[in-house]
């Protein structure tokens, strides 16, 4: 008999891949959209946020969340908030309002690297502090939203999501796009450490935290080896053969991008501790082993 999973943010980047994976192994895939529609491999029916009906089902996902990859106004800030923290305090309210035996089991819950704020070269697994700066506030509020489900009886993990890595992804396909015109270049000095996960890695994560009772809390989402910005861009350049253009410098990254543009230049090493200890083996444990599936299989 299949177990029930619904998915907020089916038909994103992440969410896509994941309904086709647990479908796979027999999940039976509610998928929560807006619009209560989509076509997505492995979904098995669909509804919105306001209808979603969380009674009986074994597992809820959240990945929603507004990209935060633009300039910061105030209206984005209210934007990015409620993808985050409103989306989670309504999925909670919803579990709160059902009888511990109708409730499920585990919740996943995204977050973000950012959680830990820029902390130079200090290796960062799931017990460093939280940051500072606006990303790390997010992140902490986010995650807070979140484990108020762990009264309920609730299993809760909340992914650390680094650089996600995978072809028809913002971040791949943008950075191959520049590398390809030729005019990729470190940003910064490049000293920034850049968490990056391939995409089918952090999927088959997910699934192997649903199935791992002793897996709780904060779980990073990257690979066990996170690069510099200019190491990645160095591998990046080599991996499409191109040159390395240009850095472009900080000022210029701020003056574009505002509160975002200093997040560029702001780094995390973070490493999947929780993950390594439970056994998770990693497909795609080097950034050449993920460059060299992305670029040469894409054609």
């Amino acid at each position: 008999m299949s177990k029930r999973v619904v998915i907020y943010g089916a038909s994103g980047f992440i969410g896509k891949g994941l309904a086709s994976l647990l479908s796979s192994e027999d999940w039976e895939v509610i998928g929560v959209s807006r619009k209560g529609s989509g076509k997505i491999d492995g979904v098995s029916s669909w509804t919105t946020p306001e209808k979603v009906d969380l009674a009986g089902c074994e597992a809820v996902i959240n990945l929603s969340g507004e990209p935060v990859n633009q300039r910061w106004t105030e209206k984005k800030k209210r934007t990015f908030h409620n993808s985050r923290i409103g989306v989670t305090n309504r999925i909670v309210e919803k579990i709160s309002n059902l009888t511990p035996e109708f409730r499920p089991k585990i919740f996943i819950n995204a977050s973000a690297v950012g959680y830990y704020g820029g902390c130079g070269d200090e290796i960062l697994d799931e017990r460093a502090s939280l940051g500072k700066g606006y990303l790390a506030e997010l992140c902490g509020e986010w995650e807070k939203a979140a484990l108020q489900a762990v009264p309920l009886g609730i299993r809760v993990l909340q992914f650390r999501i680094g650089v996600v890595l995978g072809r028809g992804g913002m971040a791949f396909e943008k950075l191959l796009t520049v590398f390809k015109l030729g005019i990729g270049g470190r940003l910064g000095n490049g000293k920034q450490w850049t968490p990056w996960i391939h995409v089918d890695d952090l999927r088959r994560a997910i699934m192997f935290a649903l199935h791992h009772p002793e897996l709780h809390g904060a779980i990073n989402g990257t690979a066990p080896h996170p690069e510099t910005n200019a190491a990645l861009t160095q591998k990046f350049a080599k991996a499409v053969r191109r040159w390395v253009f240009f850095p472009v410098p900080g000022f210029i990254l701020k003056l574009v991008f505002g509160g975002f543009g200093g997040a560029l230049l702001e780094g995390q090493r973070a490493i999947p501790k929780q993950l390594l200890d439970a056994g998770f083996e990693f497909r795609f444990n080097s950034l050449e082993e993920a460059l060299e599936d992305l670029v040469t299989t894409r054609s």
